[in-house]
């Protein structure tokens, strides 16, 4: 079992949540996925290995881990939401392409100090906290350039 597999389930343990076999495959599905995945992804994973998890038992169990904190919910405006494991990984920000999807991760020491330095004049203590920037990637804006270039003379 990886550290990482480990430290989440013993964190389920010390919280008093059952590990039954579902939410160990789940655990485990989630440790293959690596990086960012969705509730489907898990469920393909599942059904390609034969294994039987409801999609209902997935989302429950990411709903709960997620309140734990031992997953990331990341919102992806109309698509399907990403999920990320929090446990061993630094903490960082995303961007997210509303064209493709692409997921770029960043620190930014800075974002950081500013925060803190926001909350420390107000008198509040933050839990956690998340930045996400939606926008257009630069390989989507490089596809969009191309495609207007290719039809600007189209018309003459």
């Amino acid at each position: 079992m990886s550290p990482q597999l480990a430290a989440m389930t013993g964190i389920l343990k010390d919280r008093g949540i059952r590990l039954t076999a579902e939410r160990r495959a789940i655990l485990k599905g989630i440790h293959s996925c690596g990086g960012h995945f969705d509730a489907d992804t898990l469920l393909d994973h599942f059904r390609r290995r034969g294994d039987r998890v409801s999609r209902a038992t997935i989302y429950r169990t990411l709903g709960t881990l997620v309140e734990i904190g031992l997953l990331r919910k990341i919102e992806m405006g109309d698509r399907q939401s990403l999920y990320e494991p929090v446990e061993g990984r630094e903490h960082h920000e995303h961007m997210i392409c509303l064209h493709c999807g692409e997921i770029i991760e960043f620190v930014e020491p800075e974002i950081e100090r500013l925060q803190d330095e926001v909350c420390r004049r107000s008198g509040f203590t933050p839990q956690d906290h998340t930045l996400q920037i939606y926008g257009i990637c630069y390989a989507c804006n490089c596809e969009n350039v191309a495609g207007e270039s290719g039809t600007a003379g189209a018309g003459r």
